[in-house]
């Protein structure tokens, strides 16, 4: 306890009228009382004491000088309870020291003869002593935690942590559960195809390979994409361009090495991107290893392929039935060494695998795992509906019942009942997709699951790779619809959208492709006016937008005997020799003749460009959340225009699309759509000049060719009116809230 300068002075005045009491020297102890009634003072008093104790050091004879180290005088606090002891123990403030024990207190009363009391004001005393201090011991700071001002408040503030604490578990634990499922990687971005041998060459040989790749990822990422899909580059003899694998374990080496293989997934993925293979499970190459062990009928590989005995007559070889391949001819090979024929559903030199063996499926399964094991992200699942065969062998019947089949020899000319789509296929891509799932446990890496979609004309059978609602199989079936329109117009546009979204299963999503390695450049295949809508269509579709090589700056075909090869041309980067995609002599196949004009780096400097629209679009994709996932309204169509919108709940922000697929038009889409704003802004535009303007939706003109992205905003959104009710669908649906800025999904 702490005295000020009058407290010390009041004290010291209390111990000399003690000594002239003659109190004992040369110690004084003084003990200031206080009478439970009001009484005199006494020296000899018994009464209870206030805590305080003044002891004053006197010396030992007259005359004798006090040092600094001799005279003392000490205040002690004592605890709080006043002492029945009468005078001799002080029960007051204490502060780091203890009690002397009950012998000492009894000797010091002994030594005392004599203690004075005198009245002090016991408010006056418990205002200086009955206060919490810094650095008090555990007793006191008990007593003062017992009181109901600091009990109260500690209990108050107490429950308000609990209270707060399981607010904040419940906010969370709604958000969780009402927040939409995000969007996973293969469903954010656009997919970029690469065809390898074309895309850049690194080693001056004249073949693209993935050193190129690697050198030209800063473009991918230019065009604000996450995703790469690398065509087949397994060892192989190159026949089919590479798709009937030597060794499916192995990169060809035309393409590089496995180090420099995963050199590239490192840098894709230092990057943030994510890379998708081809694999073509259905046949090999009749060089790989397995094959050339199953014609000489060695253990468990004399039936990894489909063999079948030939009649003999006339020196010619009747095949089992009248199965086609799809090149052309006879599905069926005779071989020398075995003596028997095998099965093929494309060239001869790729004879199909036996999936109807547990062995084949097995092997299958390790090389899935050997790819996801050196960090591949997924898979492109090809040719995948010729994966099994009916067993029963019968001829397939033909489309034209009246030819004579010994003149078939088209693939076209029969009917392919028991070769392709056959029972137990699913089974089979299920377990495909059961050996993914193990890899993608793991969080933020899940592998994706592509398949072909090779069904023309059954959308019903291509719907069935999505799987069911209990069991997954792709992720998607990639969807050509878009190239393989016969005709080009806002009808037949609107044709392969609606099919694709109306046979749809509920909550799958859906993808788009407009190029590929098998099909004829936009440029070439409907006109290089179209380019830039059709861009357009691909980026604000709802879905996965899958973009071929060289389709973001218009390529068009080269001229070629091979009709497998002119959309296969090489990337222009730039306008030197070989169009910067070979610093060789030449390339493996020549260079489009316009590459000084349409190439990457010019197109990089024109605002105006093919490039920068496409840029400009994949950038609204990615910031615009009813582009990303919102709802997709067919509006209107006719022989030139094709109109839809992209909305989200709770966002009065509206895009409407308005693309040209024929001849200039003129469009009044407040006929068409009730409660449309007058105005709306043209947010881009395939002519970049138009971009910001305010047009008149009443009056809506379009040239040939032409694409607008309108914005507006509206208090009653197109998918919400009766009159458009069937013609919205939305895929991964999501609802905005302004107030809390998230999205929700009970809308």
């Amino acid at each position: 306890m702490h005295f000020n300068s009058g407290e010390w002075a009041f004290l010291l005045s209390l111990a000399c009228a003690c000594a002239e009491l003659s109190c004992p020297a040369p110690g004084l102890a003084l003990g200031v009382a206080v009478h439970r009634s009001t009484g005199v003072p006494g020296c000899e008093s018994q009464d209870r004491y206030v805590p305080l104790q003044l002891s004053v050091l006197w010396p030992e004879s007259p005359g004798q000088e006090l040092s600094s180290e001799t005279a003392v005088v000490e205040a002690r606090s004592l605890p709080m309870e006043l002492s029945e002891k009468g005078g001799v123990q002080n029960n007051g403030f204490v502060q780091n020291e203890d009690f002397e024990d009950k012998e000492t207190a009894t000797s010091s009363q002994e030594e005392m003869p004599k203690t004075c009391s005198v009245d002090v004001d016991p408010v006056d005393v418990e205002e200086t002593v009955l206060k919490p201090y810094a650095g008090m011991p555990k007793e006191v700071l008990l007593q003062f935690s017992s009181q109901a001002c600091y009990r109260v408040t500690r209990e108050i503030l107490f429950w308000l942590v609990i209270a707060g604490s399981v607010a904040l578990v419940c906010a969370t634990i709604a958000i969780i559960a009402l927040s939409p499922k995000c969007l996973d990687w293969w469903q954010a971005s656009p997919i970029y195809q690469i065809y390898p041998r074309s895309f850049k060459d690194s080693n001056m040989d004249g073949n693209g390979d993935l050193k190129g790749i690697q050198e030209k990822l800063d473009h991918i990422t230019y065009l604000n994409i996450k995703t790469i899909w690398i065509t087949s580059f397994f060892k192989s003899p190159l026949k089919d361009l590479g798709y009937g694998a030597e060794d499916f374990y192995d990169i060809d080496p035309i393409f590089g090495s496995m180090t420099d293989f995963e050199n590239l997934i490192a840098a894709i993925h230092d990057k943030g991107l994510k890379v998708i293979m081809d694999l073509i499970p259905n046949h090999t190459s009749d060089k790989h290893r397995w094959f050339q062990l199953s014609r000489n009928r060695t253990g468990k590989y004399t039936d990894y392929y489909i063999w079948q005995d030939c009649r003999q007559a006339a020196g010619s070889v009747i095949p089992p039935n009248n199965w086609v391949s799809v090149f052309g001819n006879s599905s069926w090979q005779f071989d020398d060494v075995r003596k028997q024929c095998y099965f093929h559903q494309f060239g001869k030199e790729q004879p199909d695998l036996n999936f109807r063996s547990p062995a084949v499926q097995q092997e299958m399964s390790n090389i899935i795992k050997f790819w996801l094991g050196k960090g591949v992200d997924g898979f492109s699942f090809g040719t995948v509906k010729f994966l099994l065969e009916a067993t029963h062998l019968r001829d397939e019947p033909p489309v034209n019942k009246s030819q004579n089949e010994e003149n078939i020899t088209a693939y076209s000319q029969l009917y392919h009942d028991y070769t392709t789509t056959q029972v137990g296929l699913h089974d089979i891509l299920r377990s495909f997709r059961h050996t993914m799932n193990e890899f993608s446990r793991e969080p933020g890496r899940y592998r994706f699951m592509g398949s072909d979609d090779d069904e023309k004309e059954d959308i019903e059978a291509t719907m069935m790779y999505y799987g069911t609602t209990f069991i997954q199989e792709a992720d998607f079936p990639f969807n050509f619809n878009l190239i393989n329109m016969k005709n080009l117009s806002g009808n037949s546009i609107f044709e392969a959208v609606n099919t694709w979204m109306k046979n749809m299963p509920a909550g799958k999503w859906p993808n788009w492709a407009v190029g590929s390695p098998n099909a004829a450049r936009i440029s070439t295949r409907i006109g290089k006016e179209y380019i830039n809508v059709m861009n357009m269509l691909l980026l604000t579709l709802p879905g996965t937008p899958v973009t071929y090589y060289g389709e973001e700056i218009g390529m068009e075909n080269i001229a070629s005997e091979n009709a497998t090869l002119p959309e296969k041309s090489p990337m222009q980067w730039d306008g030197k020799v070989n169009a910067g995609f070979t610093e060789g002599n030449s390339s493996w196949l020549p260079v489009n003749s316009d590459y000084q004009s349409v190439n990457v780096e010019i197109q990089s400097a024109w605002s105006n460009s093919t490039l920068g629209l496409y840029r400009a679009l994949t950038l609204l994709r990615k910031d615009e959340l009813p582009i990303t996932r919102g709802w997709m309204c067919h509006v209107w169509n006719d022989s030139n225009v094709f109109v839809y919108v992209r909305e989200l709940d709770g966002l009065d922000r509206v895009f409407m699309m308005v693309l040209n697929f024929g001849q200039e038009s003129t469009t009044d889409l407040q006929a068409i759509v009730p409660n449309l704003p007058s105005e709306a802004v043209i947010r881009l535009s395939t002519h970049f000049s138009n971009a910001g303007e305010v047009v008149n939706t009443k009056l809506i003109k379009t040239e040939m060719g032409e694409g607008l992205v309108l914005e507006y905003t509206t208090a009653k959104p197109v998918h919400t009116m009766e009159a458009f009710q069937g013609k919205c669908f939305v895929a991964e649906k999501a609802c905005y809230s302004k107030a809390l800025n998230l999205l929700y999904m009970n809308c």
